[in-house]
């Protein structure tokens, strides 16, 4: 941007030196100006970029209205007036000295530098055409909001606790069955073996027991 903007002024005082020189300069002036910075949510589709200019000692006509953009490493012609893409880019104009640049399809590949420019075609003064200082406009990227994040991290946190909580309570239940089925067999065990001593008790004391009863 910083070279665009040398750039600018050297041709312009070029032109206005070469002007000058062969007595073709007239009081023609115009001055643009546009917003520094523009930001369009994710969800947007269309944007309207906004320009205006004032002009003083021009001719009545219209002027021609220009829109190009700046990238890190490239430019673009938009509308020079002709848009080079009616479907992408269309320009409005609302009032007589307010313009806008309507831009469709919004992705964030359209973040850059966008200039609007003015001209006076049928002045010879270099002060008959003029560009604003830009506008940034940046596209957000799709990310999660606050609220969203908040709400994942809490239905989380819930399943998770859900998850050990009836883990915790299989475990639990596991151990109790299985310590019932422990004292069931230890129950069992010594019923049989209680069983198994009456079943074996020795003969001489079935014969002593039977000769006191005589």
């Amino acid at each position: 941007m910083a070279s665009f903007n040398k750039f600018k002024k050297a041709l312009m005082l070029a032109l206005d030196w070469i002007l000058y020189s062969v007595g073709a300069a007239d009081i023609c002036q115009v001055t643009v100006t546009q917003p520094r910075f523009q930001e369009a949510e994710y969800s947007m589709q269309t944007v309207f970029l906004m320009c205006a200019f004032s002009a003083s000692g021009c001719s009545l006509s219209k002027p021609q209205v220009l829109w190009f953009r700046f990238f890190t490493n490239k430019h673009e012609d938009l509308c020079t007036p002709t848009c080079t893409n009616h479907q992408k880019f269309k320009v409005h104009t609302s009032s007589e000295n307010n313009i806008s640049l309507q831009i469709n399809d919004l992705t964030v590949n359209d973040s850059a530098v966008y200039f609007c420019g003015i001209a006076f075609s049928d002045s010879s003064s270099p002060r008959s055409k003029q560009t604003g200082d830009g506008t940034v406009l940046t596209k957000r990227a799709e990310r999660h909001s606050t609220e969203e994040f908040n709400s994942m991290i809490i239905i989380s946190s819930l399943m998770l606790l859900y998850c050990t909580t009836v883990f915790t309570i299989l475990i639990v239940y596991k151990k109790i069955s299985s310590g019932r089925k422990i004292f069931q067999a230890i129950a069992q065990e010594l019923q049989k073996q209680r069983y198994t001593e009456h079943c074996q008790q020795p003969d001489h004391l079935e014969d002593d027991t039977v000769y006191q009863n005589r």
